[in-house]
């Protein structure tokens, strides 16, 4: 079953296609743009995670992206 988000799909489209146009805007490659998310999820951790909760959350984030590129 889809979980469903506590956010908009118009907020959740806006914020994703300002990111998108602004690493298309770079001409950031592959590689680059995936650095450059890596820090920004990194950075989202360090500012707005609680130090005890980082591992966990980190892990449960993990999860789910390796769901999402599997297809699951």
């Amino acid at each position: 079953m889809p979980q469903q988000s506590k956010y908009s799909d118009s907020q959740f489209e806006a914020i994703m296609h300002d990111i998108i146009i602004a690493l298309e805007k770079s001409k950031a490659n592959r590689d680059l743009s995936l650095m450059v998310l890596g820090n920004v999820v990194t950075n989202i951790f360090h500012q707005q995670v609680p130090e005890n909760q980082r591992q966990q959350m980190a892990e449960q984030f993990t999860q789910v992206l390796l769901k999402s590129i599997n297809g699951k």
